[in-house]
């Protein structure tokens, strides 16, 4: 596959749940569309944002199944496939059905905490057997372990079943020793919102998203202003976006950008336990700033 296409913004999806916390398909349609009509390039499936320890097997299979025919061949799909069990993880992306699937995004194993070692081997088992190419997916506020640069080095350089990785660590300095040192087209996709136009400056690829979910028009051309080298007009465009953007993550995601959605009337603000809905004090502070900047 080529991997410059999934350079730019990707929508980390979230799923929509009706009063009763069943899986809310119609919704969930109309936001892909929202989110594609309003500049994403591509579509992030059953990740962090998705809610997906809440839904079951089953479920998570037909939401992916929505997404891939809602989507019918508009733009690039990746699905998230991580785990903390090697051999249990490679099972079940050998039983998945990847047809329509550009790439899948693997996030570090969480809660056993590997050593470097552990996620150097981790991964290039997980790659190896894969049918599709791996995006790692660094996030040790979620995972408890942090996957230095050398090893994510390492695997971009030994492993070619190894694309990218989303880079969600915060670190600026380990992002831009990551930049300085990969293999040619290995892709540095930033995984936190306010740190996107700072990672394409230094030299990154793009973003997942969670933002892009509300605001996909001026986020988008936010990432499409940077992905031009044009970081003086991108910093300038995401100036009015700085402060809802960082209002979504308060009190976690999805429960910000979910809030947002709901005032916005595009979902019902439904989450399940454990996640519950941001508060009033929240929800007053994201309507202020969504009309305030003019943001829908």
């Amino acid at each position: 596959m080529k991997k410059h296409k999934l350079g730019g913004v990707g929508a980390a999806m979230i799923t929509p749940f009706k009063s009763d916390f069943s899986c809310d398909y119609d919704t969930l349609g109309r936001m892909i569309d929202y989110v594609i009509d309003g500049g994403t390039d591509y579509i992030v499936a059953l990740g962090t944002t998705a809610e997906t320890p809440t839904l079951s097997h089953e479920e998570r299979n037909e939401v992916f199944r929505y997404i891939r025919e809602r989507v019918a061949g508009r733009t690039p799909i990746v699905l998230g496939a991580g785990g903390n069990d090697t051999v249990r993880l490679i099972e079940q992306i050998q039983a998945m059905d990847l047809e329509g699937v550009d790439a899948l995004l693997s996030v570090t194993p969480y809660y056993n905490k590997p050593s470097q070692e552990g996620l150097y081997r981790h991964f290039k088992a997980v790659a190896e057997a894969s049918p599709r190419p791996i995006i790692l997916y660094n996030v040790p506020g979620r995972t408890g372990v942090n996957m230095s640069a050398e090893t994510t080095c390492r695997l971009a350089a030994d492993v070619e079943n190894i694309i990218g990785i989303k880079e969600a660590s915060g670190k600026i300095d380990q992002i831009t020793q990551i930049i300085k040192n990969r293999p040619k087209d290995f892709l540095v996709l930033s995984g936190d919102d306010g740190m996107t136009v700072d990672v394409m400056r230094k030299g990154g690829d793009g973003v997942i998203s969670v933002a892009v979910n509300a605001f996909p028009k001026r986020f988008s051309h936010v990432v499409y202003l940077a992905s031009q080298g044009l970081f003086d007009r991108a910093y300038e465009a995401y100036e009015p976006l700085h402060e809802a953007v960082c209002a979504l993550f308060e009190q976690g995601n999805p429960t910000g950008v979910k809030g947002a959605l709901a005032i916005m009337g595009l979902i019902e603000n439904n989450l399940r336990l454990p996640l519950v809905p941001a508060t009033d004090l929240l929800m007053k502070k994201l309507e202020k700033l969504i009309r305030e900047y003019e943001l829908c």
